[in-house]
């Protein structure tokens, strides 16, 4: 199932953010361990079977779990001084239980009324993915574009874009996006050289295999 590949995704993105910006690691320790999550995760993109459970699991079950990873990862990417909006509160609710239909739908609500809000931005945009079984719509394409458009510094759009499309089988769409992350990010950035070495790699399995090329 491809949508599993959300749920790496964002729990990947989730023990970064917990160990930067709660765990306060060192800038050394950062690229370490930011780089042993990215070329985990690429290298089962490109070898495992992420879609084949270990043991039979229901729908609903595996949309729920899925669901907690995108929002625990999404969460913690973000340091509120404030209360998050009900509405987010809400669509989270829904996405935990695996309802992606349903907290897209909330969350283009609240965003009429609240439309300079990246993380709404983003949930909707993982949403839109969830509900499309992992696959990369130009609807969550559009949301993803919106949170970046709203905070260029903020990294969270790209990285779960490239991992969507990962996630879906588009490599190349994956190095592209990454890659764009890379070039626009400052020379301090705490996930600068990590990132650099998945592109690296992500170039590496192009080049070694055609049928990607044609991507």
């Amino acid at each position: 199932m491809i949508g599993g590949w959300l749920a790496i995704g964002a729990l990947a993105l989730a023990a970064f953010a917990l160990a930067v910006l709660l765990l306060k690691l060192p800038r050394e320790g950062m690229t370490l361990f930011g780089a042993v999550l990215v070329f985990g995760l690429a290298g089962y993109a490109w070898q495992g079977s992420p879609g084949q459970a270990s043991a039979p699991k229901g729908e609903a079950e595996a949309a729920s779990g899925q669901g907690e990873a995108m929002v625990e990862g999404r969460a913690a990417l973000f340091s509120r001084t404030l209360p998050a909006p009900d509405y987010l509160v809400t669509s989270d609710a829904f996405a935990r239980r695996g309802k992606f239909a349903d907290a897209a739908n909330l969350l283009q609500r609240g965003l009429a009324e609240n439309p300079r809000d990246v993380e709404s931005w983003l949930a909707l945009g993982l949403a839109l993915v969830g509900h499309a079984d992992g696959f990369v719509t130009p609807a969550a394409v559009q949301a993803f574009g919106r949170a970046k458009a709203i905070d260029p510094g903020h990294p969270g759009a790209e990285y779960f874009l490239g991992f969507a499309y990962l996630q879906s089988g588009e490599i190349v769409a994956a190095r592209n996006v990454w890659q764009g992350l890379l070039a626009n990010s400052p020379p301090e950035a705490p996930w600068r050289e990590g990132l650099a070495a998945e592109v690296a790699r992500l170039n590496d399995m192009i080049a070694r295999a055609p049928m990607l090329q044609g991507q």
